[in-house]
């Protein structure tokens, strides 16, 4: 096993680590920060920034997994060639999404506002930095000089998406957190198991 490789085992384990870690801490009392943003932000989900949020939570939500997943089937199916990074890479989108699926019933988070299903980690969020990361991992392999680019937008589109459920009064901003958390957690450590992780010298999967 190389050296880059155990570290981004050891990164991706202490993500996953944190986590539950969090997800443990915040399951019964909500953290400071956590009450004063509800606070702040109590009955904003009825108002024009309400609506605003709204729309961004129906774009940046669970569809983009599915509209990835659907990018990745017509790549594979066009290039033969890519079919093995395709299939691997939609077996870490599906694993990065499940993780909100699966935890919300080991936390039973409530909700800052009466809301169908459990809180932590938000599955907006989930969706949204699962697609992101997968993104990052295919420009790594097919288009390197992109991935700047490529990092940034999916930190925008993270962030929106983190900030339209906290708006709307359905998450905790713990719950954001632990999102992302576990994403990159669980995503790191599928990518390494399934030799996803780019060589580190810049070149791509055709070179």
């Amino acid at each position: 096993m190389t050296v880059p490789l155990k570290r981004w085992l050891v990164v991706g384990f202490a993500l996953a680590a944190a986590f539950v870690a969090l997800g443990l801490g915040v399951a019964r009392q909500p953290m400071t920060l956590d009450a004063q943003v509800a606070n702040a932000l109590h009955g904003v989900y009825t108002q024009p920034l309400g609506q605003v949020a709204e729309i961004g939570s129906d774009i940046l939500g669970p569809v983009l997994p599915y509209v990835l997943g659907m990018a990745l089937l017509a790549l594979a199916l066009r290039h033969r060639d890519r079919r093995g990074l395709c299939v691997r890479l939609a077996v870490v989108l599906v694993l990065c999404r499940l993780t909100s699926l699966l935890a919300k019933p080991v936390f039973l988070r409530e909700r800052p506002r009466d809301y169908p299903d459990l809180s932590y980690p938000s599955g907006h969020v989930v969706s949204v930095a699962s697609t992101g990361f997968v993104l990052l991992l295919l420009c790594a392999w097919l288009w390197p000089r992109l991935l700047r680019r490529v990092a940034a937008a999916v930190a925008v589109a993270v962030v929106l998406s983190a900030a339209c459920r906290v708006v709307l009064g359905v998450h905790w901003v713990t719950d954001t957190i632990g999102a992302v958390l576990a994403v990159t957690g669980v995503g790191l450590l599928s990518a390494c198991a399934l030799r996803l992780l780019p060589p580190g010298d810049g070149r791509s999967l055709d070179g």
